[in-house]
């Protein structure tokens, strides 16, 4: 006969295993429905920054903190008064129809967010440190029409005349969008820039889990086109891949300066990567100043963490992660001849007039984008999730309701799914001015899946003596 106590003890045990099932169902329906709960802890920006101690970038700031280096950074213009940019934006340009400011006012964020990556003060941990702080920032404003790459290649020459070493460019339209005549028109600034002695740096774009079309002016010889890894060093699988590809660089969970109630949020995107990209230049070349461009871009190249196995340059990496610490901390990489750009070396001994695909890549079968249900963020801009600062919510809900609410979710999902599926078969959707983008919906395997990239890399970039 079984006693009062064993029953009673039995059914606490039962009341507990429910409790923890609702809660690991209650977990699962926010995966599911691609919602982040706030932390039971609280959060600063500068705790989000994962990558600074990844680039150990405390050390590095030890050496050097990029002073004395201007990055250009085309864009949507840069907003001065920003509290971790104040007294680090020089007067620029606008190439806005109509404009007459110096770049010091934003028509959007965006051009502000990345220099904050860039240079930002970050002076209380609510703030965006830049991995480069003592940068100064040269604001080339301009509003791209899809296609027209112009003002581009405007900004560029701008930029190349002035005393900006760096030029910085998280904006791009893509291939099929861009007629022979502005290819060539990129290619004669670009190449313009590269014989004042400037490195230029451009985001592959957003579009490696749809289209996978090359973008411009990451896909015009001598740019370092730069994709992007999540946490775990893996290519995001957003991140535009093929041989326009030359360096990867954190781009997945990033805190930026945005629009809300915050002011910050979690964005992620090969724009993202290309400010890091280029403050990480910044650092070797405060470093190292008498380098010419050519010898900081060949030392990046030698010291970048390679692809564990397959051909270098990666499609998906180019010659690896970005790692300046490499040369900031323990002075590797031969800088090699001053006057050979080493892109542009290897794109001539290739045979080829030009070091990039233009020629859009079949795009990468996987499941579609946007099957959470949630429709992407306009065209244009790399997508950001509000950065929540502290406090928890407990959530409380029935398991009836709970599990109504799960099938409801699982039929909408599949739902979505066969709509997704008939979308994908549609022609490719143009990238605008930023780059289009994804929705958030971790993980980001890479396409095809590959191992992190490692500690550290090998062998010699291109062009090399």
């Amino acid at each position: 006969m079984v006693s009062r106590e064993h029953v009673k003890k039995t059914m606490m045990r039962g009341a507990r295993r429910r409790v923890l099932v609702l809660a690991s169902s209650l977990s699962s329906l926010l995966a599911f429905g691609g919602v982040v709960a706030p932390s039971a802890h609280a959060g600063t920006v500068r705790e989000g920054q994962w990558y600074l101690e990844t680039m150990q970038a405390e050390r590095m700031w030890e050496k050097t903190t990029g002073k004395g280096i201007t990055v250009a950074v085309l864009d949507s213009g840069v907003r001065s008064s920003q509290p971790e940019l104040q007294g680090k934006v020089l007067p620029g340009k606008s190439y806005v129809l109509g404009g007459e400011d110096d770049g010091r006012e934003a028509s959007d964020l965006h051009g502000t967010a990345m220099s904050a990556l860039i240079a930002g003060g970050g002076q209380s941990d609510m703030q965006v440190k830049g991995l480069a702080p003592g940068v100064r920032i040269l604001p080339v404003k301009m509003k791209m029409g899809l296609g027209d790459t112009s003002p581009i290649a405007d900004g560029i020459r701008y930029a190349a005349d002035s005393d900006a070493k760096i030029i910085s460019m998280s904006i791009g339209s893509d291939a099929a969008s861009v007629d022979d005549k502005h290819k060539a028109q990129l290619q004669r600034a670009v190449d313009y820039a590269v014989k004042r002695g400037k490195l230029l740096f451009a985001a592959v774009g957003n579009e490696g889990s749809r289209t996978n079309i090359a973008s411009y002016p990451a896909a015009t010889r001598g740019v370092v086109g730069v994709s992007a890894v999540d946490t775990r060093l893996r290519t995001g699988k957003f991140s535009t891949h093929g041989p326009q590809v030359a360096l990867s660089a954190p781009g997945v969970d990033i805190p930026t300066v945005c629009e809300g109630k915050t002011g910050y949020c979690r964005g992620r995107g090969t724009s993202h990567a290309t400010a890091l990209a280029s403050a990480s230049a910044a650092l070797v070349w405060s470093l190292h100043p008498k380098w010419t461009g050519n010898q900081v871009l060949r030392v990046l190249l030698d010291t970048a963490g390679r692809p564990p196995h397959g051909k270098v340059p990666s499609e998906y990496v180019g010659y690896g992660l970005i790692r300046p610490r490499e040369n900031v901390l323990e002075n590797k990489g031969d800088p090699g001849p001053p006057d050979v750009n080493p892109l542009v070396a290897a794109a001539e001994k290739s045979g080829k007039s030009s070091g990039k695909s233009a020629t859009p890549t079949a795009p990468v079968t996987h499941e579609p984008a946007g099957v959470t249900g949630k429709k992407s963020k306009a065209k244009g801009k790399d997508d950001n999730l509000p950065w929540f600062i502290g406090g928890a919510i407990a959530v409380a809900v029935p398991g009836a309701v709970l599990v109504a609410l799960m099938v409801r979710r699982a039929r909408r999902k599949a739902r979505v799914r066969r709509q997704q599926a008939q979308q994908s078969q549609q022609s490719a959707v143009a990238a605008g001015p930023y780059g289009s983008t994804a929705p958030m919906d971790p993980p980001y395997p890479q396409q095809p899946p590959q191992p992190p990239l490692p500690p550290h890399g090998g062998g010699r970039p291109p062009g090399g003596s």
